[in-house]
């Protein structure tokens, strides 16, 4: 018969959200205790944007083991921080959280370390010199500007406010037309955006004639299985990368912080395949 399960020695993690029930991490990181063998779990909380610092202190003061941070929380959640690593500081937002003792909590930000060694999984692509186009620019696309960066990357950004994409690099009009005419110069199309989570239509907005061969199209939203708009870039024989990947990095790193000890990777990619 198999030991009870969890026990009160167990040690707990997890991820905050509003909402945050499709969250796969859940499955990712479980998957990853199981194949060390930690008596950890990790839960989603659904965490309503008003009542965030005194939750997020609430579950450290509890002895919670470490956090991972998404929408709607990246950048509120630095109100809870004590300490941020020099990532946080440079994107503005923090994507995972680690108990100091006390009570205390560093932010950290992984979305750009995950967004790079997802991207040099799959479809190794040299970015120096290279334009690249990015739709969206929230909490993730200011991660996702910051890698780019660090690979000498010139970054167009087409967002609904101008002002936003202008922070981020040189801003493209939010129209398909504007933004098919920047992908064609372009190596590596990003989708920073939400746009395609839970639908099987290629959204209307994201620039899709202008790829091909010799393009990378990159959709950080992430499903089981590949969103509409990579299935169809795969067709006109771009390359690509799902939002998967940059979720298996990013918590992978996040994984390490947490527990000090080297991720699962491969196990933790069957815990987001799984089901």
């Amino acid at each position: 018969m198999d030991a009870p399960w969890p026990t009160s020695a167990t040690r707990f993690a997890g991820v905050i959200g509003w909402p945050v029930a499709h969250s796969l991490s859940p499955s990712m990181h479980n998957a990853a205790f199981r194949a060390l063998g930690l008596d950890w779990a990790y839960l989603a909380f659904p965490i309503e944007p008003d009542h965030l610092e005194p939750a997020v202190r609430g579950l450290f003061h509890a002895g919670c083991s470490g956090l991972s941070v998404t929408i709607p929380h990246k950048q509120a959640v630095l109100a809870c921080c004590d300490e941020v690593t020099p990532a946080v500081d440079a994107i503005g937002a923090a994507n995972t959280l680690v108990p100091l003792g006390d009570g205390r909590v560093r932010g950290d930000n992984t979305d750009a370390e995950g967004f790079l060694r997802a991207l040099d999984e799959a479809a190794p692509v040299d970015l120096d010199g290279q334009d690249v186009l990015m739709v969206g620019a929230g909490g993730a696309a200011k991660a996702i500007a910051f890698a780019l960066a660090t690979r000498g990357a010139r970054l167009r950004v087409a967002n609904r406010t101008r002002e936003r994409a202008a922070a981020l690099g040189e801003p493209v009009e939010f129209t398909r037309e504007a933004m098919e005419a920047a992908a064609a110069d372009c190596v590596m199309v990003v989708n920073a955006t939400s746009l395609g989570m839970g639908t099987d239509e290629v959204p209307a907005e994201l620039p899709l004639d202008a790829l091909g061969p010799g393009t990378v199209a990159y959709d950080i939203v992430y499903r089981r299985e590949p969103t509409p708009w990579l299935d169809a870039a795969a067709a006109r024989g771009a390359r690509t990368v799902d939002g998967l990947g940059m979720l298996l990095h990013q918590g992978a790193a996040a994984f390490a912080q947490w527990t000090g000890t080297e991720p699962p990777v491969d196990a933790m990619r069957a815990g987001l395949t799984a089901g």
